[in-house]
């Protein structure tokens, strides 16, 4: 069962993380105003304080593809 209450919260602190990042809404309303597919690659970097770079990235493949529309129809249905 959902805590009413975490819900609130969890808001909350999303609209302070987007309001202090208005970018990253965007770039996932981009990413999702066209479908994912087989083949396209996924790269992720992250950049420490320090200089420290980390990147690694994924193509995805049919089987991605099947467990991207499973979670997708899993979140469908926690949605109704």
């Amino acid at each position: 069962m959902v805590n009413p209450a975490m819900i609130f919260k969890i808001k909350s602190m999303w609209d302070t993380f987007t309001s202090q990042h208005p970018k990253l809404p965007r770039f996932f309303q981009a990413i999702a105003s066209r479908p994912l597919e087989e083949g396209t690659v996924i790269e992720l970097t992250i950049r420490r304080p320090d200089g420290e770079t980390l990147t690694s990235n994924v193509r995805l493949t049919a089987s991605d593809m099947d467990l991207i529309d499973q979670i997708k129809e899993l979140a469908a249905g926690n949605m109704q």
